[in-house]
């Protein structure tokens, strides 16, 4: 049977992997450039497997523009209220109860999150009492939401900052874990540093990829020398929170995303921590960038200023 262009066109979308399925990303972060990085993401999770994708921005209220210094308002976070999937990428946000309340439901309700580098310290609630203890240095709720949802909250820089990048190389015994399926160890590489954790993480995590601090800024830099490297900190795990799968990487600046490998690796967590890891192809998931990504560097207040969502 001959089908019909447009009826193909149409069909083609309900074919995919990840048809019906809503992932919302919310960005809002001063300095990794969230709001370039979670756009480019969101086009591979909708033009390459069929999700839909919501992006979320930390908004100006005078003029309705993407501005990241702004931390107590990221509109639209009603999405969560049906979402399958919470992509984040945010870093101390102080946000108002109304708006903080759709993220902690979400959460609250075991639904699967992956968090991107500085959510591990997403938030720094000073303007009410309410949601407090998510703070990334809570001692009520040790580490707040970073260490006690997403595995670790924020400690400091291991590699250094702006000087030594990072190379991902998978911890022993998880080569076949599906998250890292059509990614070979040590492609992973970004220009951001390594973050310090503790041993061992929080609860339930698994490390995956373990981040080799290079001596330089290229993916061709050797180890850095001394006892930075031994042991290697884990810059992306899997635990678990009230029944939700949850993945943590600490690298995806937006330059990062740069490498194909890292864009698989986020990509290839999103199906696995919606329950559907057999989906990912034998060679994991296709990461093609969608259009023209040319992301910022990262740094403070280097963000384009006047766009608006």
């Amino acid at each position: 049977m001959r089908i019909a262009a447009p009826f193909l066109c149409l069909l083609m979308p309900l074919l995919m992997a990840g048809a019906q399925k809503h992932i919302v990303l919310v960005s809002g972060d001063e300095e990794y450039r969230s709001e370039e990085a979670l756009p480019q993401l969101a086009k591979i999770l909708t033009e390459r497997h069929g999700f839909k994708c919501t992006v979320l921005y930390a908004i100006d209220p005078k003029d309705g523009t993407i501005n990241p210094n702004i931390q107590n308002n990221i509109p639209g976070l009603e999405a969560l209220d049906h979402a399958d999937l919470m992509i984040m990428a945010l870093r101390f946000r102080d946000l108002p109860d109304a708006q903080m309340k759709h993220i902690v439901d979400y959460v609250e309700a075991g639904k699967p999150v992956i968090g991107l580098r500085t959510s591990t310290h997403a938030f720094n609630i000073k303007s009410s009492p309410t949601y407090a203890k998510w703070s990334w240095n809570s001692k009520e709720w040790d580490g707040g939401f970073g260490r006690q949802v997403l595995g670790e909250t924020w400690i400091k820089h291991h590699g250094k900052h702006g000087v030594q990048s990072t190379r991902g190389v998978f911890a022993p015994g998880e080569e076949k874990h599906p998250i890292l399926r059509g990614i070979q160890s040590g492609e992973i590489w970004g220009p951001s540093d390594v973050y310090e954790t503790k041993f061992p993480l929080a609860g339930d995590s698994m490390s995956l990829v373990l981040g080799q601090v290079l001596s330089g800024m290229k993916p061709s830099d050797p180890p850095a020398e001394g006892a930075v490297n031994d042991p290697m900190r884990p810059v992306a795990w899997t635990k678990s929170y009230k029944g939700g799968r949850i993945f943590t990487t600490t690298m995806g600046a937006a330059t990062d995303l740069e490498n194909e490998a890292l864009r698989r690796l986020v990509v290839n967590a999103a199906y696995w921590a919606m329950g559907m890891e057999k989906k990912i192809g034998k060679k994991g998931s296709d990461v093609r960038l969608v259009g023209e990504y040319k992301p910022s560097p990262f740094k403070f207040n280097g963000f384009v200023p006047g766009r608006k969502p």
